[in-house]
């Protein structure tokens, strides 16, 4: 036996650590952020950076892509990209929208021609 046990005392720690190190930021943040407007200029400014990110991110994967996803031929990931700006700008700019259906639509094509 190790001195954390078995896998669930090793699984606590972790989580109590985690919450230690998180949730205080994230009460801060709500106590902090709850006047904030966000229709306001420098929150527009923080919403177009991260989406930015997140567009640099894809298209990363897209072209030089790392791992298994790295055996999905171009013209699949070409696919789910264009799903994915497309479902994007469907919902009305809804971000999550459209990683999501890209991400469905590479996975639903890949295990169709699989």
């Amino acid at each position: 036996m190790t001195i954390l046990g078995d896998g669930s005392t090793t699984t606590l720690v972790l989580l109590v650590i985690a919450l230690l190190a998180h949730e205080p930021w994230r009460w801060l943040g709500l106590y902090l952020g709850r006047d904030l407007d966000v229709e306001s200029e420098l929150f527009l400014w923080v919403r177009a950076v991260a989406t930015a990110l997140v567009a640099g991110l894809v298209m990363r994967m897209t072209l030089f892509p790392a791992g298994d996803l790295a055996a999905v031929p171009l013209w699949l990931r070409g696919l789910a990209f264009v799903v994915g700006i497309a479902a994007y700008l469907a919902w009305r700019r809804n971000l999550a929208v459209g990683v999501a259906a890209g991400a469905a639509a590479l996975l639903l094509v890949g295990l169709a021609i699989g």
